[in-house]
């Protein structure tokens, strides 16, 4: 099966551009004040106004409150919310009634009693991401901080919704943890970086050309 890209903390039209022309599915705009990747909502709405149809826009929050997610989307047109804190499940059910979009929810990976916790989101949420757990340093952000978890934890395991793998994935591992964990869907954002917050188009490039090579496991859902 074709492995679905998404490519997260996009930022200048340029990028943009290159994500598309690539062929990635999903293009990330990231709503987290304390991420260099972070865009202002007058930013995302001329980023998301460069996506075709039949590319998913999704933005992603860090335990948004309502009003912050009602002023983003009164100027973003995004396709998915992706919740990247620490919602618990009925927060992302209301989210998900509240706004009328589909939610991808990120679960957090160190141990395997992390991965056992995808199950409590599995009625909640449309799709799940599986990323690192960030180290316990006040410096770490939610996410994208270029680290990959075991990949053998989630060898074999299936789940009702789609899912997607990130954490610390770049051209150069892709096909090991493609392998490894079976995924059809992956996530980068460090990974297509010459510094933090700053994607190179050469490196998007190179990211979904890698991708375009591989087949991934069994259909792990229908994708947003």
């Amino acid at each position: 099966m074709k492995i679905q890209v998404k490519i997260c903390g996009l930022n200048t039209p340029e990028v943009v551009d290159a994500a598309v022309a690539g062929g990635a599915r999903y293009i990330g705009l990231v709503f987290f004040a304390r991420s260099p990747r972070a865009v202002d909502p007058a930013l995302a709405a001329d980023l998301a106004r460069r996506v075709p149809t039949g590319v998913r826009t999704v933005g992603l929050f860090v335990d948004p409150e309502n009003e912050f997610l009602e002023s983003v989307l009164a100027r973003v047109p995004l396709d998915v919310i992706q919740l990247h804190g620490e919602e618990a499940p009925p927060r992302v059910a209301e989210i998900r009634a509240m706004f009328g979009l589909p939610v991808m929810k990120a679960i957090r990976i160190a141990t395997p009693a992390d991965v056992a916790r995808a199950p409590e989101y599995e009625d909640m949420a449309d799709m799940l991401l599986f990323d690192a757990k960030p180290p316990a340093n006040v410096a770490a952000l939610p996410g994208g901080n270029g680290l990959p978890f075991d990949w053998s934890l989630l060898a074999g395991r299936s789940w009702s919704r789609p899912w997607m793998l990130s954490g610390g994935l770049n051209p150069a591992n892709l096909a090991e943890a493609v392998t490894a964990t079976g995924a059809t869907a992956v996530d980068v954002s460090s990974g297509v970086e010459d510094r933090p917050g700053h994607k190179t188009p050469a490196l998007i490039r190179s990211f979904l050309t890698t991708a375009a090579g591989l087949g991934g496991g069994p259909e792990n859902g229908r994708f947003l």
